[in-house]
């Protein structure tokens, strides 16, 4: 039962459910506080176009190289060798498990709506004692599914993305049905803002970019589909669907209130919003499907953390001991260390109070360079093997998205990731150790680019400890 194989359904679900979690809920907040509908509007066309490039960009090369298996941690190895491979799954695996970490937070923040009152708070913001209990048996539910095999984790994801898809077309034909053509043409260039339409957009970027972080889903655990053409295929299904959902919602949004009202919204704005259309009912509505919505969203991604470092060690990136699955093919070792480090975050939360908007500002910036790899490697990769003119232009276009969102990510985004990649360095440094004979045998360009992170680190943490005093 646990052998059999991911179907083309099931992984456009995984892709689509990665990307749809807690997100959409507060995507209309999100953007109205940083973006008028004239930029609004110009950031989803240039995210839009960069997101279905840097899908393509899986679809190809899964043709290309269809005996690589991994997604992110392989394609990257493969392009610009070992050290680049591991930074980018290392990278990659930190954003999907503290991303997981902000899941958990956020459902039971949700759940907080049904049991806190002014004078009783249970859940407050996900990072009570009671959220953390209930967090910890999330986790450790989870992790019992997953071991029972990867199909059966799979399926049930695929219920669950049809639950969370019923609030979101509710949402969007009522949005529609109540959409004031007045209302969205007032305050359209966002004057109050005191930020022009370039600026606006550039703000944007990295809200569209974590609503789409996921879209790797699919390539990640590509050895465990039925067949290997359905890999880009549910990629690029996966994409187009939520792209008319997000674009629809933020867009629909600002035809029922006014920007700076929606900007000023608690979230998740969503359900303020449905309760403007609908009354009191539609706030509930939206808070159960956000909780359905996240939990099912932390399998995937509990899936494909366990996933990355699992392809690692056999390659000699990561150590040795998470080489090993169990009787179901599930990564069992790999999905041990995640859970693991993934309670310890729950204890962080828990000690420190952090929220779910902090958590993901972390996990956002260590997706940035993984996904300029992508699109580098197919371009690289369509060079090489002389692919026909669209694959190339495919893969330039995809590795400028890339840049560009680097670009609008600013500098403390880029800091902050140097120094949490600097951690996964020791790691590699060790497994390179254990895998070639007690020797390291670092190639004159990993010296180099290890000198280079070495410099930006000691830049970045002179840079923290400066903010901070």
């Amino acid at each position: 039962m646990s052998n059999k194989k991911i179907g083309l359904l099931s992984l456009t679900a995984l892709v689509l459910s990665s990307m749809i979690g807690s997100g959409i809920f507060s995507l209309p907040q999100n953007m109205a506080e940083v973006a008028g509908a004239e930029a609004l509007i110009i950031g989803w066309i240039i995210t839009g176009i960069g997101i279905i490039f840097l899908g393509l960009s899986f679809f190809y090369i899964s043709r290309l190289k269809p005996e690589l298996d991994g997604g992110i941690y392989t394609y990257a190895r493969e392009g610009f060798g070992d050290l680049v491979g591991f930074l980018s799954a290392w990278g990659y695996w930190l954003c999907a498990t503290i991303g997981s970490v902000g899941y958990l937070v956020v459902a039971f923040e949700g759940l907080g709506l049904f049991t806190d009152s002014a004078d009783h708070v249970l859940f407050g913001q996900g990072n009570t004692l009671f959220a953390f209990l209930g967090a910890s048996i999330v986790v450790w539910l989870v992790h019992w599914l997953i071991t029972r095999g990867v199909k059966e984790a799979a399926f049930l994801n695929l219920l669950a993305t049809f639950v969370k898809a019923f609030p979101l077309i509710l949402f969007i034909l009522l949005a529609a049905w109540y959409f004031s053509p007045q209302t969205f043409n007032y305050d359209i260039k966002a004057v109050e803002l005191k930020n022009n339409i370039s600026d606006q957009v550039k703000n944007t970027m990295l809200i569209t970019l974590w609503v789409f972080v996921g879209v790797e889903g699919a390539a990640v655990l590509s050895a465990h589909a039925k067949k290997r053409s359905d890999v880009g295929l549910a990629t690029v299904l996966g994409i187009v669907i939520a792209l008319i959902l997000y674009v629809a919602i933020t867009v629909l949004s600002l035809g029922i209130l006014p920007r700076e009202t929606i900007a000023n919204m608690p979230n998740p704005s969503m359900a303020g919003l449905l309760e403007s259309m609908i009354g009191s009912s539609g706030k509930i509505i939206i808070t159960a499907c956000l909780i359905v919505s996240v939990l099912a969203s932390y399998i995937s991604w509990t899936m494909y953390s366990a996933e990355v470092p699992y392809r690692g060690a056999k390659n000699g990136a990561f150590p040795k001991i998470l080489n090993k699955v169990n009787q179901n093919e599930t990564p069992i070792n790999s999905l041990w260390f995640t859970n693991i480090v993934v309670q310890f975050c729950l204890i962080l939360v828990l000690m420190t109070g952090k929220s779910y908007n902090a958590l993901l500002l972390i996990s956002t910036s260590m997706i940035l360079v993984p996904y300029l790899l992508i699109g580098a490697y197919l371009l690289k990769l369509s060079i090489q093997q002389n692919s026909a003119w669209h694959i190339k232009l495919t893969g330039l276009i995809a590795s400028i998205y890339g840049l560009w969102i680097l670009y609008a990510a600013g500098l403390n985004y880029l800091l902050l990731s140097v120094l949490l990649y600097v951690p996964g360095i020791v790691i590699y440094l060790y497994s390179r150790y254990q895998h070639q004979g007690k020797t390291l045998q670092l190639k004159t360009n990993e010296k180099v680019l290890l000198c280079i992170i070495a410099v930006a680190f000691i830049f970045a943490l002179y840079n923290n400890i400066n903010n901070l005093t």
